[in-house]
């Protein structure tokens, strides 16, 4: 069974294996495609209207089966690469070895927060932003300089208490665990780690960080570990329900995938 790991507990050659092949799909043109993706939902997803990638029940399955595509484009340049997970309740300083230069690199540098050092930096001349919300083309961060504190282990076991999956209207005002995790209510977990780093994590093209990736595979190993403390509850919606995915419905892009078809991640992977 293929194991997801935590990238604090990453070896030098898994590192480096993990960063080639992100380049890689870079380079090939495959890298800009998920960015594509993701900024076309974070655009169309409203608390009014249709819904599907964000703001909705269907977060985590649209992100689970997001973060299992792009593993596989990993997969094809190397099999052996699996997505690691930033566990930010630990590694939760600017200068953890998250962000060294042999990994993900450093934080944003002078007045446009431009990263200039690590393999995404664009000064290397690797990590040109093709797919942007506005005309610069490289990469920014700004680590805990938005204003927002990381989330902390009591953060995260206050959201993992909640029993009830998700709850009308199904959008930001909803209680329950996803909207907790997702972070429009509670102890807001996902968006505050988005806002922390900042830069282009701070946009829907999000992913044009590669931090989105470590994030989010953090994000959905909390919702295997709420899935194992909860085993009574369950997805909703279980029927169908307007503007939102409910659990046998099929989620765009794929058209050919359901929540119920990703509940359980072990198909696909395990996390150590």
């Amino acid at each position: 069974m293929a194991v997801r790991k935590n990238q604090a507990n990453l070896s030098d050659e898994e590192k480096k294996n993990f960063v080639d092949a992100v380049v890689k799909l870079k380079h090939q043109g495959q890298y800009d495609e998920f960015v594509t993706t993701h900024n076309a939902f974070i655009m169309s997803d409203t608390d009014e209207g249709e819904r599907t990638g964000h703001r909705s029940p269907s977060f985590l399955p649209w992100h689970r089966r997001f973060l299992i595509q792009f593993e596989q484009a990993l997969q094809s340049v190397n099999p052996s690469v699996m997505l690691p997970y930033w566990d930010w309740t630990v590694d939760n300083a600017a200068d953890s070895p998250l962000w060294s230069d042999d990994f993900l690199g450093g934080d944003g540098q002078g007045s446009d927060s431009r990263v200039t050092s690590g393999p995404f930096a664009f000064n290397g001349g690797s990590w040109a932003l093709n797919v942007r919300v506005d005309g610069r083309t490289f990469l920014r961060r700004a680590l805990g300089r938005g204003g927002e504190e990381l989330p902390t282990q009591a953060d995260v076991d206050s959201v993992l208490a909640a029993a009830t999956y998700d709850a009308p209207p199904w959008n930001s005002e909803s209680e329950g665990f996803r909207n907790s995790l997702e972070g429009w209510r509670g102890a807001n977990l996902h968006n505050r780690v988005h806002v922390w780093v900042g830069g282009n994590m701070a946009t829907g093209a999000s992913p044009n960080d590669p931090v989105f990736w470590l994030h989010h595979c953090f994000i959905d190993k909390l919702w295997a570990d709420w899935q194992s403390m909860h085993p009574e509850s369950g997805y909703l919606p279980d029927t169908a329900t307007p503007n939102v995915v409910s659990l046998r419905d099929p989620m765009k892009p794929w058209n050919d995938v359901t929540p119920q078809d990703v509940l359980d991640h072990t198909k696909f992977y395990t996390y150590q």
